[in-house]
């Protein structure tokens, strides 16, 4: 089995406390939904931006969404938090599996600054694996508009990209173009749920690894459901986007690109992908 259900959930949401409304539509569509395997929420979703606001701190969120993990039996990013990491705020999405283990955290490598203030950047590429689908990247937000940043975890071998996001601005119209161009670049799902309401102005998209739009919302809030079929990655790896371009392959294989991201990589991930064909 390849396939995972997923739920993208861009919701009407105000710029103080939202918990109680994020976790009440959470558990709502998931009773109203069979066999969802992962649920994934906009950046700040809790509670909207700002990196002072220390009460709501990633860790005073651990305990319930472990909870949360278990009792709707998903894997869930249920949006980003700011954490406090050895004197260095960073904003972190965290990852629970459906038994309510944290098995990653993403920090943001790159805060949209100069408005995010007071949050560390960093060069950490996380990736975590579902069992029997395959391998999920992890971006937030204005990481999209640093291409190194998606290469490096194809490159490492992401089948899929989520990306949290929280865009209020009109330059949200051009985030949709590069989720577009990720997907085809990397060749790989890229699935990038921005927030709603008074937080931001939605227009959600997923991306197959053709760079085609499975689903983009509008303005409102939108709570939907895809499955998506990781062999859809793999054929098109192996034997092209629409059956023409191998862009992963021709990378490995040319002289000197590779080596601007030497000992990031996964030597045996990128050697499985095989020849290039015609």
């Amino acid at each position: 089995m390849t396939e995972i259900k997923l739920i993208g959930m861009q919701l009407a949401l105000e710029n103080g406390d939202n918990k109680n409304y994020v976790v009440r539509r959470i558990k709502q569509q998931v009773n109203n939904t069979r066999g969802v395997q992962l649920i994934v929420l906009s950046e700040l979703c809790f509670f909207g931006p700002g990196s002072d606001k220390k009460h709501f701190y990633l860790e005073h969120y651990i305990d319930e969404l472990r909870d949360l993990a278990k009792h709707t039996k998903s894997w869930l990013i249920p949006g980003t938090f700011y954490q406090n990491v050895n004197g260095k705020i960073f904003n972190i999405a965290p990852v629970f599996n459906p038994e309510g283990e944290l098995v990653a955290k993403c920090p943001k490598n790159f805060p949209w600054l100069p408005y995010e203030k007071n949050v560390d950047s960093t060069d950490q590429s996380t990736l975590f694996t579902i069992p029997n689908v395959g391998t999920v990247g992890l971006h937030i937000c204005y990481d999209l508009w640093f291409p190194e940043t998606s290469r490096i975890l194809a490159l490492k071998g992401a089948e899929m990209i989520v990306n949290p996001t929280l865009t209020p601005t009109k330059d949200r119209e051009i985030e949709t173009i590069m989720a577009r161009a990720t997907a085809a670049q990397q060749q790989l799902y890229y699935v990038d749920i921005n927030g709603g309401g008074k937080q931001a102005i939605g227009k959600s998209i997923v991306c197959d690894p053709n760079g085609s739009v499975i689903h983009q919302s509008d303005k409102h809030e939108d709570i939907f459901t895809l499955t998506l079929d990781f062999d859809l990655v793999r054929k098109t790896r192996q034997l092209g986007t629409f059956g023409l371009g191998q862009p992963l392959k021709s990378f490995r294989d040319h002289s000197n690109y590779l080596e601007l991201y030497a000992n990031r990589y996964d030597e045996n991930f990128l050697s499985k992908l095989g020849p290039l064909v015609e």
